[in-house]
C-alpha cells in the first residue's frame, strides 16, 4: 500500500532554514509526480509545489525563490528545502502523490 512518510520539521528562527524529507513506498515512485502541501491552524491547505516524474518543478508564488523541490528516485525520496523561513510558512507540511498524503512534519517558525 502507498506510505509517505515526512521527516525535518522542526523550530527555526525567521530568516532560517529547513529541509523536509519524503520517504516514499508501495508505488513506482519514478512514475508519479510528487507534491507538497501544507496547512496551517484555520486556513485551507495550500501547494506548496511539487516536481513531475520528468523533474520539472512548479511552485506557489509565496515560496518560489526560497523553496527548492528535488527528488532522488534511486531513493524514493523527495526533499524541500525551505530557505528565508518567516512566520507565514509556519504550518504543518505533507508530502502528496495523487489522491495520498502522509501523516505531515511540523515546521515552526519564531
Amino acid at each position: 500500500h502507498v506510505q509517505l512518510v515526512e521527516s525535518g520539521g522542526g523550530s527555526v528562527q525567521a530568516g532560517g532554514s529547513l529541509q523536509l524529507t519524503c520517504t516514499a513506498s508501495g508505488f513506482t515512485f519514478d512514475e508519479l509526480d510528487m507534491g507538497w502541501l501544507r496547512q496551517a491552524p484555520g486556513t485551507e491547505c495550500e501547494m506548496v509545489g511539487g516536481m513531475t516524474d520528468h523533474g520539472r518543478t512548479h511552485y506557489a508564488d509565496s515560496v518560489r525563490g526560497r523553496f527548492t523541490i528535488a527528488r532522488d528516485n534511486a531513493k524514493n525520496t523527495v526533499s524541500l528545502q525551505m530557505n528565508s523561513l518567516n512566520s507565514e510558512d509556519m504550518a504543518r507540511y505533507y508530502c502528496t502523490t495523487i489522491n495520498y498524503w502522509g501523516s505531515g512534519t511540523q515546521v515552526t517558525v519564531s
